[in-house]
């Protein structure tokens, strides 16, 4: 697998129904933006941030707060527009010129059609590795698991809050710098 040195793992938060029954009019926003780099010299996982957005295109429900902990005032208070933080990802990160990656492809699929839908570049290189992929091919599995399964079947602990985007990125980073060893 060709990488770059310095490697982004993004896990995104987004706006989200029960059932996934998505109310006519609205569309799945992306509300938090975990990320954190991961140094495959040093294994180092460092500048782990959540960036809060402003849903443009829906609401955040009941629900999506019992899931991801994420409230409308957390929003109000934290939240910043998509595009700002996709340039404040840019100017931070260098993402641009980077390798990034995600535990599946919701999280590329994601920012790849919020950026369309608002016509804004892509924060992001096109050198996308899809952590869950390689976590398959690394154990020789058939099956998908979900994150916390993976890191399970690898003997270690998750560490803070599951749907939490700078925790699970943290935690999607463990993973791949084991495979990466």
């Amino acid at each position: 697998m060709k990488t770059t040195n310095q490697i982004l793992i993004v896990d995104l938060e987004a706006t989200c129904w029960e059932n996934d029954r998505i109310p006519v009019g609205q569309k799945v926003d992306i509300i938090e933006i975990g990320i954190c780099e991961l140094n495959k010299t040093t294994k180092a996982i460092s500048k782990k941030q959540s960036i809060y957005v402003i849903p443009e295109r829906s609401k955040i429900n009941k629900f999506c707060t019992e899931l991801t902990g994420i409230t409308p005032q957390l929003i109000e208070e934290k939240g910043i527009h998509f595009e700002e933080a996709c340039e404040k990802i840019r100017d931070e990160y260098d993402s641009t010129s980077l390798t990034w990656a995600g535990f599946g492809n919701f999280d590329r699929e994601q920012i790849m059609e919020q950026c369309d839908y608002l016509g804004i570049e892509n924060p992001f290189s096109e050198n996308y590795l899809n952590i869950m992929h390689q976590f398959k091919a690394y154990n020789g599995l058939y099956k998908m698991m979900g994150l916390k399964r993976a890191l399970k079947a690898m003997n270690m602990d998750f560490e803070g809050n599951h749907h939490s985007g700078a925790d699970d990125a943290y935690n999607a980073a463990k993973i791949l710098r084991e495979i990466l060893q």
